[in-house]
């Protein structure tokens, strides 16, 4: 009789790991709370897969061997905690998928940045030749393309909860971009354990293994300090001039080093501009050197890369006045450093689903950069009381519209207006991609 295996959750992650693990021979069942969009269900009929959606029915779900869980279903709902007291182990797609493929697996995960860092390596292993497949948060599902393809690199995004469902997965270069307060509702406001699920990202790797980590972030500093290394460590920095293996700033260039081949360029040819992209690009160049692709390529990614949709992306101007799409910007770190990359006067659109944010950390910022605000969400009281006295200007706006042509009217020739929320999008949006979307809707119609 063939093992059982439950999925929770018929998103892209759930229905690519359905169709892996039908192709290795497993009694396939789906269950999803929701209503499961369209192309998934006709793909699960098409594959004869068996699912139910709007319910999960303890009947069907706690006779499995195993429980795939999507990343977005916490801990805490009925079902996940019905099968926990049967015992019955919850793993990853993540984790499933990484059994059944022998390629090599460089993985990013981080607070902000790793959207844009998962791009920039996949896009470098793309020039130099790689037979190389994109995912984990982003693309297609791994397990997708493990069932389907044929990829000997993967460049993998993980967020926290896939990596907590990861237990004998390994990268074989893992890298961490930052540790910032995020998601700590999922973790009983615990900054600790929100730590240590980071630094799954490196469990199981041996000294044949790559960790890629900023050495500037206090928090990875410090839990560094506390870990016992085993794994060659690779990290970048904006100072400290490294001997060993790494990447720093020195006089505006940017040099990698790894097994003594060396990479440099000036940061001025950099495509992605600003400190976080500076990051970025460092991280990047030495995954880049680590797989030993030549120079010339990663130069060439490196100054040719066009950004991710929704982060940080320069949109198009309209009388003079540039439209800024930072959609993806969910919390206060990733609003920071939008921030901080702006050169000219900037009206800010920010508001949405507050995750727990302490706005004091961008009250300097904002009075040095800030020309006006425009709230964009169903309470905006918080952003209102936090920035009073430091901008001159504060709106409240409850719909996209409303929004841009508050800005609009607010900004003046040569200014920017910048969508960077700090906060989730899910009290008038779907997800960020549909707010980045409006937002780029509405200033067409500008």
């Amino acid at each position: 009789m063939s093992e059982r295996l439950v999925i929770l959750g018929a998103g892209e992650s759930g229905v690519g790991t359905a169709i892996l693990a039908q192709a290795k021979g497993f009694d396939v069942f789906v269950s999803d709370g929701g209503i499961i969009k369209e192309k998934y269900r006709n793909e699960l009929q098409e594959l004869g897969i068996s699912f139910e959606e709007g319910k999960h029915t303890n009947a069907l779900v706690l006779n499995a061997s195993q429980v795939v869980k999507s990343p977005g279903i916490p801990d805490n709902v009925p079902v996940v905690v019905e099968i926990k007291k049967q015992n019955i182990p919850i793993i990853s797609e993540i984790e499933f998928a990484g059994r059944y493929t022998s390629a090599k697996l460089i993985c990013i995960t981080g607070s902000n940045g790793k959207t844009t860092t998962t791009s920039l390596i996949y896009d470098m292993l793309k020039r130099a030749g790689f037979n190389v497949g994109l995912g984990g948060n982003i693309g297609l599902s791994f397990a997708r393309q493990v069932a389907t393809g044929h990829y000997t690199h993967y460049v993998l995004e993980l967020s926290s909860f896939q990596l907590d469902g990861m237990f004998h997965f390994k990268a074989d270069v893992a890298v961490l971009m930052n540790i910032t307060p995020d998601h700590l509702d999922r973790y009983n406001n615990d900054m600790q354990q929100y730590i240590d699920s980071k630094f799954r990202i490196v469990q199981n790797q041996t000294t044949d293994d790559v960790f890629v980590f900023f050495a500037d972030d206090e928090v990875i500093a410090r839990e560094m300090k506390k870990r016992e290394a085993t794994q060659m460590l690779a990290p970048f920095s904006f100072s400290g001039i490294l001997t060993k293996n790494g990447a720093f700033v020195d006089n505006d260039t940017m040099k990698v080093i790894y097994n003594k081949n060396e990479f440099e360029m000036t940061i001025y040819d950099l495509a992605l501009q600003g400190k976080h992209n500076l990051c970025n690009s460092m991280a990047a160049a030495i995954v880049g050197k680590v797989a030993d692709i030549k120079n010339e390529y990663i130069r060439e990614c490196l100054t040719g890369f066009v950004g991710v949709e929704h982060r940080l992306e320069k949109f198009i101007s309209v009388h003079g006045i540039e439209f800024i799409n930072d959609s993806k910007a969910t919390n206060i770190n990733s609003t920071w450093y939008a921030l901080e990359s702006m050169t000219r006067p900037t009206v800010w659109i920010v508001g949405g689903v507050d995750k727990g944010n302490d706005y004091s950390e961008l009250a300097d910022l904002v009075r040095e950069k800030v020309r006006a605000i425009v709230c964009l969400g169903k309470d905006n009281s918080k952003i209102v009381a936090a920035f009073s006295g430091v901008v001159p200007e504060i709106v409240e706006t409850q719909s996209m519209e409303h929004a841009v042509k508050s800005a609009y009217f607010l900004a003046e020739k040569g200014d920017n207006v910048l969508l960077s929320p700090a906060c989730a999008s899910f009290d008038l949006f779907n997800n960020y991609k549909e707010r980045g979307k409006m937002f780029k809707e509405e200033v067409r119609n500008l």
